[in-house]
C-alpha cells in the first residue's frame, strides 16, 4: 500500500555529504516510499566520494554560491521530462574557522556568506526550478528547533535559519500565483551528523539536550528525515508555510527538576 502516495513520484535532494547527512536519510526513506530520488551534491568532489553510498543514482553538481550553476543544473533536470513532485533543501554552511565567538564580533564575510548558502539558496533554487516543479509540488527545507534560544554553540547561525523560516512564507504567497506548490521546513532539534561535530561546542550542547530531552534520548535523523517525508507527501498537503518542530520535546523540559540540582549542586 502506497500510503505516502510518493510512488513514482520525482524527488530533487540537495545537500548529501555522507551516510550521516540528514539528506541522505531522506533520500534513503523516499526510495523504500517508491518515489525516483535524484541526488545534487556541492562538487565534483563529493559526487566522486559518494560514489559507493549512492552507487546506480542520478547525481548531479551544483555549488549554490554560483548562479551559473544553479541555472545549468536547471537545464540539466530539464532533461527529463517527468515534472518534479518535489524538492528537499539540506544546505547549510557558516564559517567557524576561527573559533566560536561573541556574536556581536561576526564579520560582514561571514555572516553574508552563511546567508547565502543557507537561506538565499533555498530561494534561488525554488526560482530556477519553478517551470520544472508540479504544479502540486512540496519543496522542504531543513531548519532548526529554535531561533529565539540564543545558544552560543550555534554562533551566527540561528539569525541565519530565521530568515530562512521567514522566507516560507514569502515563497508561498508569490508562488501562489501561479500554482498550489507547497513551502515548508523540518525544525530539527541537535543531531549527531559530521556538520554538526565540526561547529565549536556543539558536543556539549548535544549532550545537554540528551539531558532536557524528556525521554533521555536525543532526536535522530531518521526523525527529522521522516517528517521531511511526510511534508514532501501529498498526505501533508494542508500543511503549508510552516516549520514542523521535530525535538523530541526539548523546549518544553528545560526546567527539568534533575537538570537544576545537578547545577544547583543538589
Amino acid at each position: 500500500m502506497d500510503f505516502l502516495q510518493l510512488s513514482g513520484k520525482r524527488i530533487i535532494v540537495f545537500g548529501v555529504a555522507n551516510k550521516k547527512s540528514v539528506a541522505f536519510a531522506i533520500g534513503r526513506t523516499l526510495e523504500q516510499s517508491g518515489a525516483i530520488v535524484e541526488y545534487v551534491v556541492r562538487s565534483e568532489k563529493r559526487r566522486e566520494e559518494l560514489g559507493k553510498l549512492l552507487a546506480g543514482k542520478s547525481i548531479y553538481v551544483c555549488d549554490v554560491e554560483r548562479p551559473e550553476e544553479i541555472d545549468a543544473l536547471a537545464k540539466q533536470l530539464t532533461l527529463i521530462e517527468q515534472p518534479i513532485a518535489g524538492v528537499v533543501h539540506s544546505i547549510a554552511f557558516a564559517d567557524y574557522s576561527e573559533g566560536m565567538k561573541p556574536f556581536h564580533e561576526t564579520t560582514r564575510k561571514q555572516f553574508l556568506q552563511a546567508m547565502d548558502i543557507s537561506c538565499f539558496s533555498f530561494i534561488a533554487i525554488s526560482n530556477a526550478l519553478k517551470g520544472l516543479l508540479a504544479p502540486d509540488a512540496s519543496v522542504v527545507t531543513i531548519s532548526i528547533s529554535t531561533t529565539r534560544m540564543a545558544s552560543e554553540s550555534y554562533g551566527f547561525m540561528a539569525p541565519v535559519k530565521a530568515a530562512l523560516d521567514s522566507s516560507l512564507a514569502f515563497l508561498t504567497k508569490s508562488f501562489s500565483r501561479f500554482s498550489k506548490i507547497r513551502f515548508n521546513a523540518v525544525g530539527a532539534g541537535l543531531l549527531k551528523t559530521s556538520a554538526s561535530a565540526g561547529i565549536p561546542g556543539y558536543v556539549d550542547a548535544y549532550l545537554y539536550a540528551e539531558k532536557a530531552i524528556p525521554r533521555g534520548e536525543g532526536v535522530t535523523t531518521q526523525e527529522v528525515a521522516d517528517a521531511a517525508v511526510y511534508l514532501l507527501s501529498p498526505r501533508s498537503s494542508g500543511i503549508q508555510s510552516q516549520t514542523i518542530v521535530v525535538d523530541a520535546a526539548m523546549s518544553t523540559n528545560y526546567f527539568d527538576q534533575e537538570i537544576l540540582q545537578r547545577v544547583a549542586g543538589n
